[in-house]
């Protein structure tokens, strides 16, 4: 084993895991000898888990031989209240620039975490909370594991740009087969990084038994002197033959195809070569091949794109730039949405969940409230269904929403929002009819996509209070949140929205009432440049396709489809008339919308889908076509020339809160980092607008 690893120059000193050793009697468990019980504690709360680098990995390493050296009759492991592990400390990943630096740090990983399979005691891992990467592989060396009913564990590697490189893209495949090794390392990484629950992870085999966190610590131990008694059998299967090896790899690799719109990413690729080889591989061949992996994985920008784009992703989710002091926001006890539409409703149902408080719902007439308010009630139902809600809960949520056509119930409200049709003066009206019936300290908000929330305030008594509050469709599932403020929206405002963005649980932004706002801007921009190159007479699949090498989750029309032509050509015509000929408005998507045509792509009978012929029937025949290569380069070009006005034009503050914006409002692919990191590696930045946008060494190699 290498004691001398060292972090790279820069990098934050390490936060050392410490692991203490103490010997359990287990005759008080009916059992014979003692347990060697090793617990991972560093010494912080839990808002820093344990994680283990190179000095972590040391000191678990003088644990295990202290533990041996006691000659107990099993050795365990287990962490400090509430966490077990959280994996590989990723802090110094950024800094390195030596292949052997992390060929090291694998191979030292492996060396400790293996002499738990083959110190020659039984082994078990007590996980007692929290189990990530690294956490959970440390347990899968063991023999045999318990899990904490209400833990979460599983493998983000992939997710980040990595793949499990301590044992767990080896030992997982043997463990559980082929296809549930797929779902866990390919299949949730992929989809947003989702976490095992203790059922799910006990279901697929990942561990032997599930208790109650509240005796936890003493029903594993009796666990433990069950099994080594033999009272208790566990059956491990052999999956070397199992039939399923090639369709498990399938599914990941169209997963992987589909989630990054065609484009060949590594760290999924890596990942699936490793689960293929862990069918023949021994496990020293298997360990070995990880550490090949994870060196080469470890020295690309993509990973550096990757963790920056997480790290900032996960600091923006606790603060949010530019607010202002929570102590002055004002309660929210009762809230009201105007409209009973499907995004109203959305937001309706968000809003109950999460506050829990009286929602009132209206439109113009009753039929249409009692519609919306029907709709909540329906997903709520669906929530106890599906066993995310008890009954109990679902029953008091619904008692807490109403529907009316008179806006006179929304008098007590602190918070009302509109979500009306994009007509600046129905909004307008609608504000100065809502200031005649809620307190002068009521919070007005806009969930407008591009409309001035400044013109929206005019004329009110009160306009200090009205406040941009943009969702993206799907409300329950997009992270992202803006809010708008205007010249004259106060502290208080700004502060109670924020509030109320934090009990959603919402991602936010603080940006300055600008036409779209950043993502609708930034988006509306680059397609803008998409539909300009098809209008000029470049086939549309080959502009359509044209950002596909770049890991897109969906094309440029495909997005189109998802938000709608109506909605595509409002934003375009409204950042048309106040920002000028760079917002063109494409002919194509004028004649779609003034011919109904909703979409570009349908589905032939088959399931196959193409381009819609009467959507193609109405592209102009252009006389200048372009390139994959030019549709690239000026799509991308315009972004950065945009991002640099909205910089200088004080729409948000930070490079940083543009990259979060396109990554939680846009899917802007995490493994580029955001988008101005990407622009700044490509030179785009540079060509375009005369500098970068972040520092050399942001998101990049140094």
């Amino acid at each position: 084993m290498n004691a001398d690893i060292k972090l790279p120059e820069g990098a934050p000193e390490e936060v050392i895991t410490q692991a203490l050793v103490h010997d359990v009697d287990l005759r008080a468990f009916g059992g014979v000898g003692t347990l060697a019980l090793i617990t991972l504690d560093n010494g912080l709360d839990h808002n820093r888990p344990n994680t283990f680098g190179p000095s972590s990995l040391q000191s678990l390493d003088l644990a295990i031989t202290e533990a041996i050296n006691r000659k107990p009759t099993a050795v365990a492991i287990t962490g400090k209240p509430f966490i077990f592990a959280a994996g590989a400390d990723l802090s110094a990943l950024s800094f390195m620039n030596k292949r052997e630096q992390s060929v090291a740090i694998g191979k030292l990983g492996h060396d400790v975490f293996r002499r738990l399979d083959e110190c020659g005691i039984p082994t078990f891992a007590f996980i007692n909370g929290l189990a990530l990467g690294g956490g959970l592989e440390v347990g899968l060396h063991c023999n045999y594991r318990t899990l904490a009913s209400t833990a979460l564990t599983g493998f983000p590697e992939v997710f980040l740009g990595l793949v499990p490189g301590w044992g767990g893209a080896t030992i997982l495949p043997k463990l559980i087969g082929p296809e549930r090794a797929v779902q866990i390392i390919i299949l949730n990484a992929l989809n947003n990084n989702t976490m095992m629950k203790a059922r799910d992870a006990f279901k697929l085999g990942v561990v032997d038994a599930v208790f109650d966190p509240s005796d936890f610590i003493e029903r594993s131990i009796a666990f433990a002197v069950s099994v080594l008694s033999g009272s208790t059998k566990i059956e491990r299967k052999d999956y070397s033959g199992d039939p399923g090896w090639d369709s498990a790899l399938a599914t990941g690799r169209a997963a992987a195809l589909k989630k990054f719109g065609g484009a060949e990413i590594a760290s999924p690729n890596r990942a699936l070569a490793l689960i293929a080889a862990a069918r023949t591989n021994s496990r020293s061949e298997g360990f070995a091949a990880e550490d090949q992996a994870l060196a080469d994985l470890t020295l690309t920008d993509s990973l550096r794109a990757s963790l920056y784009a997480f790290n900032l992703i996960q600091k923006k989710r606790k603060k949010v730039e530019g607010a202002p002091k929570p102590a002055l926001a004002r309660k929210v006890n009762k809230v009201g949405v105007v409209g009973a539409g499907l995004m109203a409703s959305q937001l309706a149902l968000l809003l109950l969940k999460n506050l829990k408080c009286p929602v009132v719902m209206t439109d113009i007439d009753q039929e249409r409230a009692d519609k919306g308010v029907a709709w909540v009630k329906n997903e709520l139902t669906k929530n106890v269904e599906k066993k995310r809600m008890s009954p109990e809960v679902a029953q008091r949520l619904s008692l807490l929403i109403s529907g009316s056509s008179d806006q006179q119930v929304f008098a007590g409200c602190d918070f009302v929002i509109e979500a009306i049709f994009e007509e600046l003066s129905l909004k307008q009206e609608l504000f100065k009819k809502l200031e005649e019936i809620v307190s002068a300290e009521c919070v007005l908000a806009t969930n407008t996509s591009s409309l001035s929330v400044e013109r929206m305030s005019e004329g009110l008594k009160n306009p200090e209070r009205v406040i941009g509050f943009h969702f993206f469709n799907p409300v329950a599932v997009m992270p992202l949140l803006e809010v708008a403020r205007t010249s004259t929206t106060d502290d208080a405002t700004t502060a109670t929205a924020i509030a109320v963005g934090k009990e959603l649980k919402k991602t936010m932004i603080i940006c300055k009432d600008a036409p779209g706002f950043v993502v609708n801007r930034l988006l509306t921009r680059f397609m803008g440049e998409i539909t300009d190159a098809v209008d000029e007479g470049t086939p549309p699949d080959i502009a359509d396709s044209a950002m596909s090498s770049i890991g897109f989750p969906m094309s440029p029309f495909q997005l189109l489809d998802l938000v709608g032509p109506g909605v595509g050509l409002h934003v375009s015509k409204t950042l048309h008339n106040n920002l000028g000929v760079r917002y063109r408005i494409s002919p194509t998507m004028q004649a779609m919308v003034d011919q109904g045509i909703r979409n570009f792509y349908i589905k032939n009978d088959d399931g196959s889908v193409v381009a819609n012929p009467a959507a193609l029937a109405l592209i102009p025949q252009g006389d200048s076509p372009s390139t994959p290569e030019q549709v690239r380069s000026r799509a991308l070009t315009a972004l950065a020339v945009e991002a640099r006005m909205m910089l200088d034009e004080g729409v948000i503050s930070t490079a940083a809160e543009i990259d979060l914006c396109m990554l939680m409002g846009a899917g802007w692919p995490l493994h580029l980092g955001g988008i101005l990191p990407y622009l700044d590696r490509e030179g785009i930045s540079e060509s375009a607008c005369g500098s970068r946008f972040h520092l050399p060494g942001i998101a990049s190699l140094p």
